[in-house]
């Protein structure tokens, strides 16, 4: 899980993100501005989060930039935990805050092995 946590911290200044685990759940949040649903895309490849977002900017027509220093778009890759599935996975968000599920998946339960010795005929 260190290296989600890593990347988490070098996501773009203008994204911030809180990682939280359960027992049978990880829970990304992150915050992008200005993104919607219709302008995300969440998917799970090869054991990563990608996500790929823009975000619009009206600039009124009577202005123009002196500076621009808020990206339209946001491409990023996030390492999962091993225990980690997009299986399920599923996302909300509001107001620009967008909240990632991933289901850990299920640990094989503990099961007794039957031992049978070479000379039983039982």
């Amino acid at each position: 899980m260190s290296a989600l946590r890593d990347a988490l911290q070098e996501l773009p200044e203008s994204v911030f993100a809180d990682l939280l685990e359960a027992d049978d759940a990880y829970l990304i949040v992150l915050d992008l501005p200005g993104v919607t649903a219709d302008t995300a895309d969440l998917r799970v490849e090869r054991g990563r989060l990608v996500i790929e977002a823009r975000r619009e900017k009206a600039v009124p027509p009577e202005f123009r930039y002196v500076s621009e220093d808020r990206p339209l778009f946001l491409d990023a890759e996030l390492p999962l935990p091993p225990d980690a599935t997009g299986a399920g996975a599923s996302a909300e968000v509001d107001r620009g805050v967008f909240t990632v599920r991933l289901p850990k998946r299920d640990a094989a339960p503990e099961q007794t092995i039957p031992i049978t010795s070479a000379g039983d005929d039982a």
